[in-house]
């Protein structure tokens, strides 16, 4: 489902701006603490963040990563709206899908026992469980799943086909909501995929 800021106004900060106080706050190795910071709205920036994972500023795409990690680090989700947060400063962003995009994952165990470990396309890690949930949304019209991996405060990340085909191949039957379902265990929580009925022989 995407999620966009809303409508572009002229705003006074610029990406070079944002990507300077992002800098100074951010302290140690850790994730800046975003949610303790409550600046003023400075207005929308013509910055998306593309179905693929893609960042755009003024239509041209982000090419460096270290920045696109580091605009990443200080995204923020509220009232359904994404917004870059600094101390001083909120600027609203658009997202076309989710933030992110989970491009990889591990396993550890089997069945009920498995653990996924996804990495983003901006180098963020999750458990896949009850804090890092998997869900997948099912077009109404064709039936082609849409899934996501919850990573931090309410930014999920959508897992990329590849990955989403070799979760399938670690696919489980399990009771869900009193109905057999076919879907995923991790971190000791099974996250339902499609019903078993609906499975093709």
């Amino acid at each position: 489902m995407a999620k966009s800021s809303s409508e572009q106004n002229s705003v006074t900060p610029s990406a070079d701006t944002l990507a300077q106080a992002a800098r100074a706050a951010a302290k140690g190795k850790g994730l800046p603490p975003v949610h303790l910071w409550d600046p003023p709205f400075c207005g929308d920036l013509d910055m998306r963040i593309a179905r693929d994972g893609t960042w755009f500023y003024q239509g041209t795409p982000i090419g460096r990563a270290p920045l696109v990690r580091l605009f990443s680090t200080i995204l923020k989700l509220e009232g359904g709206k994404y917004y870059l947060v600094t101390p001083v400063e909120k600027v609203g962003i658009t997202v076309e899908d989710a933030p992110f995009v989970a491009v990889d994952f591990q396993t550890e165990g089997q069945g009920a026992a498995q653990r996924l470990h996804f990495t983003t396309n901006v180098g963020d890690s999750a458990l896949a469980g009850a804090e890092h949930p998997i869900r997948v949304i099912r077009d109404p019209e064709t039936g082609e799943p849409s899934p996501y991996v919850m990573i931090r405060a309410g930014l999920e990340a959508l897992i990329d086909r590849k990955s989403f085909y070799r979760l399938v191949e670690l696919g489980r039957h399990a009771e869900h909501e009193g109905a057999s379902w076919f879907g995923l265990w991790s971190g000791g929580v099974f996250f339902p995929v499609i019903p078993s009925g609906e499975l093709p022989d």
